[in-house]
């Protein structure tokens, strides 16, 4: 999935004291300059004509020795935090190299429980005055509720029986994960792991405020104790690991809600509502991540949310407590959440939330981060039946604030379950896979250097790294035999949403969003955009991530925080090869410019193995005659016949059937056009007759694909599309969602994008969900 949250940078950034260093070395040579010759002033006539140089200085040497009293009094929280607030971090060419030998301890030397242990701890976020929950949650027997607070906290809040810490005392406790944790969001509960940890944790119960343990006992739901007289010796029910291309599953099935689904789930996974055929069986002990079912409102994403819920009347969806607790096995994983979910000391690793995705993906992208590696020390996660009801009384969140979950979800997982590490300690393979998910996109290098903290802070605290274990994925998987087979059938409850029975089928446009994605998830869009990326590259990004394998932006300016990447759009066809190098196991490549609106809901019928472009739109190609021109078009058209001059027979037999005459010139306007896998071999070829001729985007074009094929042969899915050679007056008048791609259309800007995704709902509903 690619990084979405929009970043607003110095194109050329410094650090603080860069700055201050640069200001104070520039007044040093001018109070040089001016005062190389003597002058015969008494000082109070000095003082005067120089006063505001004196006070310059005088403020430049407070805010330095302000800057050294930070550093010197441990405070480096506060300030690294200022620091990766005020510019991007530098490029990271390998994961920082850290000595796990040789870190100080960190001990608890400022708050008031210095001398405190637990061993069972419950740790949640406050923004608010205590929830009729929350007060529930504090009476759990023989567990410590821990409070997080951040800048919205109440700074009177407290709690009878809570540890409560404000954002003033989390800087005092000296952890590195301070300075990357934003002041206003839930992901200061890393703070929270720590100081747990920090105090004699070896269970922590992840938890929100508006859920309430059923019956007010977390050790009869889950498997709190693993080892010792309080243990379950017992088997669990496993998924199947029989199907080898499965690599997620939706756990709400097995507990017997078919029609929902979790927040994270892939889109394109949420119509696979059958039951498993058989399980098998598992032992416990190593169930180190334990998820829990919410009743009510469970773990849902925005999708579900707004399309299933009209009106005001809360969610109260049940699940079958009665259904078995269930495994996954190795290759499989499923959305784990931040608010019902217990860790055990081997995992405690993973409870690091990331902080450079949208928070509604953190602790999603946590959870199967944590899974892949918890398989390295031979740990699973299981599901139980309902553990806690959550009230429906926040309302949904937007669509927007969920994006770095529905872009490329299901491309994380297929990483996860392919990544492999020769790494020889689990913190060591930790960071390696931390920086190859920023070098993928699924978060950024600021998540790499968070990580190196985080796990620097978990050994300061005392903990100790788990031994690693025989990796299962890369054995022959044996047969199952029948012996082995467990049945059970899930119950099929009804999900009761205000007052009317949930059918058994998915929402209607939810179904249609699955066949999108199913039809073009495995196609690359490469969008050229002739704007403003800062402005719009999430934007696009988020509109066409949900449909297609993966968004590729191009403009004529490099983005490294946005993901941006550098070409000409007079000569881009020399930068795909590059691109479909990288992605060899895409089904095809769509090429789009910004100014082109592609309505995909109108392509389902295009043949993705053929050639698509726009040949038979009027005005979109056009012939020129070149005989007698010795002007831009006739240079043009002696470099293509230099080029169709050294074709292989087959390329020059296309191309020249196509054209008749060699004194002609085809000009295509190339917005949208498409090239299938099976051709990209072809492309890649004529690119390199090109070589370093001058050929232009619009000739080079053309020439390529009646080269690759017969024109006839051409698949005229475009053809129907609303094409004018300049804009109209309105923007309104010219779209249509019943073609299949519209140009031009101007989008420069968030309310340009806006206005645009709420004039194509029209053909994707879910589209006003964005915004």
């Amino acid at each position: 999935m690619l990084v979405q949250d929009r970043v607003t940078t110095n194109p050329n950034p410094k650090s603080p004291k860069s700055q201050i260093r640069a200001s104070i070395n520039s007044h040093h040579h001018d109070l040089h300059h001016r005062f190389s010759e003597s002058k015969s002033l008494d000082f109070s006539t000095w003082v005067s004509e120089n006063f505001c140089k004196i006070v310059t200085i005088t403020v430049l040497v407070a805010t330095v020795a302000a800057i050294l009293f930070l550093l010197s009094t441990g405070d480096t929280a506060a300030l690294s935090y200022i620091q990766s607030k005020a510019q991007p971090l530098d490029k990271t060419h390998h994961p920082p190299r850290i000595n796990w030998n040789n870190i100080p301890s960190i001990a608890d030397k400022s708050s008031p429980y210095t001398n405190f242990r637990s061993e069972k701890w419950i740790v949640v976020s406050v923004s608010h005055y205590p929830s009729d929950s929350l007060k529930k949650l504090v009476r759990i027997k023989g567990w410590q509720l821990l409070a997080i607070g951040n800048s919205r906290t109440p700074n009177d809040w407290s709690l009878k029986g809570a540890i409560y810490l404000s954002l003033e005392q989390q800087a005092t406790l000296g952890f590195r994960v301070s300075g990357y944790l934003p002041f206003d969001s839930y992901l200061r509960k890393s703070v929270g792991y720590l100081f747990a940890i920090q105090h004699g944790a070896k269970k922590i119960f992840d938890a929100d405020d508006r859920g309430e343990v059923i019956d007010g006992d977390l050790g009869k739901h889950f498997d709190v104790e693993l080892i010792g007289e309080g243990a379950r010796q017992e088997t669990i029910l496993q998924y199947s690991h029989e199907n080898e291309n499965r690599s997620v599953v939706n756990p709400y099935v097995h507990f017997g809600q078919r029609t929902v689904w979790p927040r994270g789930l892939p889109l394109e996974n949420v119509g696979e509502i059958g039951h498993e055929e058989f399980y098998t069986e598992v032992f416990g002990g190593k169930q180190f991540i334990q998820q829990g079912i919410s009743n009510g409102l469970p773990d849902v994403d925005s999708v579900f949310y707004h399309t299933r819920k009209t009106g005001l009347e809360a969610f109260d969806i049940r699940f079958d407590e009665r259904a078995p607790k269930v495994a996954l096995p190795q290759g499989v994983m499923m959305p784990v959440n931040s608010f019902n979910t217990i860790y055990h000391s081997s995992a405690f690793w993973g409870l690091m939330l990331p902080v450079s995705v949208s928070t509604m993906a953190s602790d999603v992208l946590r959870g199967y981060w944590g899974q892949r590696l918890l398989w390295e020390i031979g740990g699973y996660v299981v599901v139980y039946p309902p553990t806690v009801h959550r009230y429906d009384t926040v309302g949904g969140y937007p669509f927007s604030e969920e994006k770095d979950l529905h872009v490329n979800v299901g491309r994380l997982i297929k990483f996860l379950v392919a990544w492999r590490s020769s790494k020889h300690e689990l913190f060591e393979k930790i960071l390696e896979l931390s920086f190859a998910m920023a070098e993928e996109g699924f978060w950024s290098e600021q998540d790499v250097k968070f990580t190196a903290a985080w796990l620097q802070d978990l050994l300061a605290v005392g903990y100790q790294q788990p031994r690693l274990m025989s990796f299962e994925l890369d054995r022959p998987r044996p047969n199952i035999g029948h012996g082995d087979r467990k049945e059970f059938v899930p119950r099929k409850l009804p999900s009761v949403h205000l007052g009317v029975e949930e059918t058994g089928t998915v929402n209607y446009e939810i179904g249609n969003l699955i066949r999108w994605r199913k039809n073009f998830g495995n196609v690359v869009l490469i969008m050229f955009c002739n704007g403003p990326v800062e402005r719009t590259a999430l934007e696009w990004r988020l509109l066409y991530g949900r449909i297609f394998k993966t968004v590729i932006i191009l403009s004529s300016q490099k983005n490294e925080d946005l993901a941006v990447e550098a070409g000409h759009l007079d000569r881009m066809y020399k930068h795909l090869p590059k691109i479909f190098d990288r992605y060899s196991s895409a089904e095809g490549f769509l090429f789009l410019q910004d100014d082109t609106i592609l309505n995909y809901w109108n392509l389902l019928q295009a043949d993705k193995t053929k050639l698509w472009i726009t040949d038979k739109v009027s005005k979109s190609w056009t012939t020129v005659s070149t005989n007698g021109n010795t002007g831009w078009y006739a240079k043009q058209a002696e470099i293509v016949r230099k080029v169709v001059g050294s074709m292989p027979v087959h390329f020059q037999v296309n191309y020249k059937e196509a054209m008749k005459s060699d004194q002609s010139l085809v000009i295509g306007s190339s917005e949208i056009f498409y090239i299938p896998q099976q051709l990209v071999t072809d492309f890649v070829d004529l690119v390199g007759l090109v070589g370093d001729l001058n050929i232009h985007q619009k000739v080079a074009i053309p020439m390529f694909f009646m080269s690759m094929d017969s024109p006839q042969n051409f698949d005229s899915v475009l053809s129907t599309m609303v094409y004018k050679p300049k804009p109209p007056p309105a923007n309104s008048t010219l779209y249509s969602a019943q073609a299949p791609a519209v140009h031009p259309w101007n989008v420069s800007s968030e309310q340009d994008f806006i206005k645009l995704t709420r004039i194509m709902a029209e053909g994707d509903p879910l589209l006003m969900e964005l915004f």
